[in-house]
């Protein structure tokens, strides 16, 4: 076994190259920066009314561009909190058990008081072995981070972070203003690149960045126009990337659609209630991300219709997130409504022993 010390080094050089990525794209855009305000609009365009306008509608775009970038960047994923992490006790439990069908038990009676409705291919609890958790719904472990983010989209290398419900936001805003950063250049740098062509413009080296900063910025447009797409569909579906290439599975199987709640309910999950903060980089997402409103068709014949003592809402409530104060089974078989509420039932007790006498069932580790 190699030492610590030699670990240590070597998992901090990974963490110097994941930052490659970043820097190329801070070059980037500083460069950009450069040929733009001085070399296109302080040097080549003459007439001073357009040059304002031109600078000041770029600086706007420039800085939230920067800012949502930043906050991608520096925001740190949520992890599932302590009441779906296993106890001493039944982690001591667990590790007794050698057989997948008993382990299987053990996490059912854990997790019946959780708001947890997906499960593995197998139907079986969603357990993450290398946190010792168990996962909440729409919750992957990450093998770059080694950890478990809530509601994870994916890794993003350019990035270096996560995408998750912390920072999904954000990372709309980057590609919403990355997007319009590469169209405004695109389109008022392509009258001085025609002149480039005609032979209109002055023998400086402006001329060349000028001609790099079109053909950059028209490149970056494309591809950020395709992902910028792509995203928006996803929000408008309550999708992820990892949920869009696998579909979430629920008791009653897979089902694509399972979170959607209609356009304007997707959104608002996304970008919060309030309209003033939709286009800033700043916090707004809706619920807590360990539990979703979900639209099924067919009702849980397991999860419990009224909480019991033990439930985490009161314990979640002690650090400022609250679950449900029951547990999202209405919301399987009608939309929910704006305001979601969440009536108490004492006649599903039965059901919770019933329900947990599923044999066959094995651990999981979804990545």
């Amino acid at each position: 076994m190699a030492p610590s010390g030699s670990r240590g080094i070597k998992w901090g050089c990974w963490r110097v190259l994941y930052w490659i990525p970043v820097l190329f794209i801070a070059l980037i855009v500083a460069w950009s920066y450069y040929a733009y305000v001085l070399q296109l609009c302080i040097e080549s365009i003459e007439d001073t009314g357009e040059k304002v306008v031109y600078l000041l509608v770029y600086h706007v775009i420039f800085i939230m561009f920067v800012w949502a970038y930043w906050q991608t960047i520096f925001t740190k994923p949520m992890n599932p909190l302590k009441e779906f992490h296993l106890s001493y006790s039944d982690k001591e439990l667990l590790e007794r058990e050698d057989r997948g069908e008993s382990q299987q038990e053990i996490l059912r009676r854990i997790a019946k008081d959780l708001p947890i409705y997906t499960r593995t291919n197998s139907r079986a609890i969603r357990f993450c072995d290398r946190c010792q958790l168990l996962k909440p719904d729409r919750c992957h472990h990450c093998s770059v981070c080694d950890k478990c983010i809530l509601k994870m989209d994916h890794h993003c290398p350019w990035v270096n972070n996560c995408v998750g419900f912390a920072n999904y936001k954000f990372f709309m805003l980057f590609l919403t203003y990355s997007l319009l950063y590469c169209l405004f250049i695109t389109a008022t740098d392509l009258k001085y690149f025609i002149k480039f062509w005609l032979n209109g413009l002055p023998d400086t080296q402006a001329k060349f960045h000028i001609l790099f900063l079109f053909f950059s910025a028209s490149m970056f447009s494309v591809s950020l126009a395709s992902l910028f797409i792509y995203h928006c569909w996803l929000v408008c579906k309550n999708r992820s990337t990892l949920e869009a290439v696998r579909a979430p599975v629920f008791r009653h199987g897979t089902d694509k659609n399972g979170f959607s709640l209609g356009f304007s309910k997707n959104f608002r999950q996304v970008f919060g209630d309030e309209v003033k903060y939709w286009p800033i980089p700043v916090f707004s997402s809706s619920g807590d991300g360990c539990s979703f409103p979900a639209c099924l068709v067919n009702l849980d014949p397991e999860q419990p219709s009224s909480p019991t003592d033990s439930n985490p809402a009161s314990k979640a409530a002690a650090d400022g997130r609250q679950f449900p104060s029951k547990p999202l089974r209405e919301s399987q078989s009608r939309l929910l409504t704006s305001t979601p509420s969440w009536s108490e039932s004492d006649s599903a007790a039965d059901k919770d022993k019933k329900g947990a006498s599923n044999p066959g069932m094995t651990i999981e580790n979804e990545a």
